[in-house]
């Protein structure tokens, strides 16, 4: 059974910087596409960004200029490092990996902005 744990999470001032990894475990045959979600407090989750397989990245506007994802392929995980946070940048952040037929979402991490 394969499980996602999320790290990196935490509190930090407005304009500095986070970086969350996520790492799966269980199941390590697989060429894991990865995604990072967040919902923020009474609002619907949303997507972040994403790196499938062979690098190839997509970067919600909201956050568009502000992270990076790198993957290791060998190591199932996935960093996504974010700079410039602001305080509507506070949510909890969820990885998510993808794999054929395999979905799954990671338990998340909590990210808090202060102004």
């Amino acid at each position: 059974q394969v499980q996602l744990l999320e790290s990196g999470g935490g509190s930090v001032q407005a304009g500095g910087s986070l970086r969350l990894s996520c790492e799966a475990s269980g199941y390590s045959y697989c060429n894991y596409d990865w995604s990072w979600y967040r919902q923020a407090p009474g609002k619907e989750r949303e997507f972040v960004s994403e790196i499938d397989f062979n690098g190839v990245t997509r970067i919600a506007d909201s956050v568009k200029g502000r992270v990076t994802l790198s993957q290791d392929n060998a190591k199932n995980t996935v960093d996504l490092r974010m700079n410039s946070l602001k305080p509507e940048d506070t949510a909890m952040y969820y990885c998510r990996a993808r794999c054929g037929i395999l979905d799954v979402w990671g338990q998340g991490t909590l990210v808090t902005v202060s102004s």
